[in-house]
């Protein structure tokens, strides 16, 4: 197991390196620089300071002599300052912003599993009935409805139309300090309901297909089977025989969905106007703000590969013929 470990730990290393290379890379191929916000649309720059400029933050180096620095303050969570004219350090504006998007993701992780997996094994119980068609038609709909155009329809339905909810912010700006704390509660949920249905919708449509196919070929596996000859109740067989077994893909899902918990967020905190790491670095990138663009990208790239790696964990875990595979 320790060596199992240790195999994932050395492969995750060389990933995110390998990641944080090709992104730093691509991000300074792109046409224009970094200061082509602040000096070219400013008649009152000159090229002197646009030069004082370039050397303060280290542009007029080599791109690889400027990838080394990075990387070295990355160690002590250093991303560098923004080019913003404010020149906050980068790790001050994720840090700031990240609550508001770990609390959004959470939430919308928590309500993907308590309607996403009892929807797949319902589904995979009654294959081929209208319930599991009616379910499939919603999955698809879910998969193939744009995460953009659906928090637009729900802010015209819900916040236009019937004026039920708030469309932007994460509670309202008149009259928010005066209210009592039921009543600011009660303000964030209002706020928060838009973009957790966004956040929700396409989970809630992947979650359930894996259960469900993942469900339906463990009820017909050859254990299943001989549980049911030797007269086993069928709930026995479903939940604590079937179920166990059916839920081992889900490992991988949940592994994989935390990059989501940042990188997914980018579309619905800019629509609902939502000050979290996803807004961020869509400003970030409008505004060609390298260091700010860099450090959440490697967040979301770090996120991702441990993802990976606890996915392996729990897979190791639950099936140990994983790790003891590693031996031969």
């Amino acid at each position: 197991m320790i060596e199992f470990l240790i195999k994932r730990l050395i492969s995750l290393i060389i990933s995110l390196l390998g990641i944080t290379i090709i992104s730093f890379s691509i991000i300074h191929l792109a046409p224009g620089g970094p200061l082509s916000p602040l000096t070219e649309f400013n008649p009152k720059i000159t090229p002197e300071y646009r030069e004082r400029l370039v050397k303060m933050y280290g542009l007029d180096k080599p791109l690889y002599i400027q990838y080394w620095n990075w990387l070295k303050g990355i160690i002590k969570l250093d991303f560098g300052r923004s080019f913003s004219l404010d020149r906050r350090p980068v790790w001050d504006k994720i840090k700031e912003r990240l609550p508001v998007t770990l609390l959004i993701n959470f939430l919308s992780l928590i309500l993907i599993l308590l309607i996403g997996v009892p929807l797949g094994i319902y589904s995979a119980l009654k294959a081929g009935s209208l319930g599991d068609r009616l379910t499939t038609i919603f999955i698809f709909i879910g998969y193939a409805m744009p995460s953009f155009w659906f928090a637009l329809i729900l802010m015209m339905i819900f916040g236009v139309k019937l004026h039920w909810l708030p469309i932007s912010g994460l509670h309202s700006i008149v009259g928010y300090e005066e209210m009592s704390f039921l009543q600011k509660v009660w303000d964030w949920t209002k706020h928060l309901i838009c973009p957790l249905c966004v956040a929700t919708f396409g989970g809630i449509a992947g979650i359930s297909r894996y259960v469900r196919n993942s469900m339906y070929e463990v009820l017909h596996a050859d254990f299943i089977l001989f549980a049911k000859a030797k007269g086993l109740p069928e709930n026995v067989i479903i939940y604590k025989h079937a179920l166990r077994n059916a839920l081992l893909p889900l490992i991988t899902i949940l592994g994989l969905s935390l990059p989501s918990l940042i990188g997914g967020s980018v579309i619905f905190e800019t629509i609902f106007g939502i000050p979290g790491v996803g807004q961020l670095m869509w400003q970030a990138v409008m505004a060609r703000d390298y260091p700010v663009i860099m450090g959440t990208l490697f967040l979301i790239s770090l996120l991702t590969l441990l993802g990976n790696f606890l996915a392996d964990i729990g897979y190791a875990l639950a099936d140990p013929r994983i790790r003891l595979g590693e031996k031969h």
